[in-house]
């Protein structure tokens, strides 16, 4: 083990890791590239025990503690902070008779989908199934089984955690529920969840997939989509990007070097019932490849078909509460074979609009579609980094369609500011979360995220 600071190193069963030591950066590398780090120390978590370890030194020295599991959706730097990485805590227990699965903090969808499948079972887990599931929850999780079950926190039971004053703590809808409500939702500000009991549902197959169509079509095939997405069951959900394939040998030929429009389909009934929704969006247009099948529900990566390579990526999101015609052509405006984003529009509804039956902290909760814009780029560097303005373009001319709102969990990267983190809740839902930052983690030690900050004790905010 590298010696760490003082005695962290003799606490910690995972390794403690300073700038310089062997291992420093590979430690630092997750998925996102594009906001570099150095924090003052590193610990490689190996489970619960080492986390309140590294929260006690960090409360010692008066460090800020950040966490990453795969490093997607990084926005602020754990420079010069104490940083948990916990992808070596990422056991999964699957408990059929009470269908729930408890997770550590590291574990991906993948892994909870593969322990899960055996029982006919699965979790409400992501489009991209590499990514941290316990991250993940905390943002909401907007899946694509959510039509039918609602969002990821809506289907926790228990959060181990450990609070800002080192102490692990077991919360749950009787234990601590303002922890558990704000946990569920409003994301890493409240601390370190080192465990996590999720309900699964009774899944084996799903039917999906998708639709590519030709860029030249995406008018046509976004009207299409709209007018599908107004009757189909809450068991279907659908979704397009609008993107240029790169021309590389991994790519199917036939989208090899082309803009198109990829229309993505997910239903958890049956086939007919599932064609029978789609049938206009089929009738639009010629799909240069169509991907739909049924398939096991591990499988589930396969529809939306997300990128699992290190990329540098900024991302931005914005909440509509009705989309029709117009959105398209404002759309499509912007976006082109030459645009420099890919942008993608995502039905919501069904129970992604209802409160769970225990009520959390999930934002715009009732928004009809989500808009996500994101740009890939070599590693960042003064010529490379792009400054966003035309992905910022499209968003602020959807503003007659907006609910003035985003969604957490697809806000990444250096530019995302404490205006974008407190749109995505509405203003009562924000003061609540406020109050209870402030009771739990007074002095922010928890910032390195999409960050709630506590008010001081005259009532303003502390900055992060």
């Amino acid at each position: 083990m590298t010696a760490g600071p003082g005695d962290l190193a003799a606490r910690v069963l995972g390794p403690v890791l300073l700038p310089g030591d062997d291992g420093y950066a590979p430690e630092l590398a997750g998925f996102d590239l594009a906001v570099g780090q150095r924090p003052a120390v590193v610990v490689g978590a190996t489970g619960a025990a080492d986390v309140v370890a590294a929260v006690r030194h960090a409360g010692e020295r008066g460090l800020a503690v950040g966490v990453q599991a795969t490093g997607h959706g990084i926005t602020v730097p754990a420079d010069d902070a104490l940083l948990i990485t916990t992808r070596r805590a990422d056991a999964v227990r699957v408990d059929p008779s009470d269908r729930t699965a408890w997770l550590e903090a590291g574990a991906v969808w993948s892994r909870v989908l593969h322990e899960a499948a055996p029982f006919g079972l699965a979790p409400l887990a992501g489009s991209a199934p590499a990514v941290g599931a316990v991250s993940y929850t905390l943002g909401g999780g907007l899946g694509v089984l959510g039509r039918r079950w609602g969002f990821s926190a809506d289907r926790v039971r228990r959060l181990d955690v450990v609070t800002a004053d080192g102490v692990p703590r077991l919360v749950t809808a009787d234990e601590h529920p303002d922890l558990f409500w704000a946990l569920r939702g409003g994301g890493g500000s409240f601390g370190v969840v080192t465990g996590m009991q999720i309900e699964l549902v009774e899944l084996a197959e799903i039917y999906g997939g998708g639709l590519f169509f030709p860029g030249e079509d995406a008018r046509a095939v976004l009207d299409a989509l709209l007018v599908a997405g107004r009757d189909v069951p809450n068991e279907i959900s659908l979704s397009a990007m609008l993107m240029t394939f790169p021309d590389l040998p991994a790519v199917p030929a036939a989208l090899r070097g082309r803009w198109c429009c990829h229309a993505r389909v997910t239903s958890s009934g049956t086939p007919a019932r599932c064609e029978a929704a789609i049938a206009g969006l089929r009738r639009a247009a010629t799909p240069l490849l169509d991907t739909v099948r049924t398939m096991p529900v591990t499988e589930v990566g396969t529809i939306h078909n997300d990128p699992t390579t290190p990329r540098a990526t900024t991302s931005r999101s914005l909440a509509l509460r009705a989309a029709d015609e117009d959105t398209v052509a404002t759309i499509l405006r912007h976006a082109g074979p030459h645009a420099p984003f890919v942008v993608e529009i995502r039905q919501l509804g069904g129970a992604l609009g209802r409160e769970p039956t225990v009520p959390d902290a999930v934002g715009h909760r009732h928004s009809a579609y989500s808009v996500y814009v994101t740009t890939s780029y070599p590693r960042p560097s003064a010529r490379t980094v792009p400054d966003g303005a035309a992905e910022q373009a499209l968003l602020d001319d959807l503003g007659p369609w907006s609910d003035g709102g985003a969604l957490v969990n697809f806000l990444a990267g250096a530019h995302v500011t404490a205006a974008d983190v407190r749109a995505a809740y509405e203003p009562e839902r924000w003061e609540r979360l406020v109050e209870i930052k402030t009771a739990w983690d007074p002095e922010n030690v928890f910032r390195i995220n999409h960050n709630i900050p506590p008010r001081d004790r005259t009532g303003t905010r502390v900055p992060g």
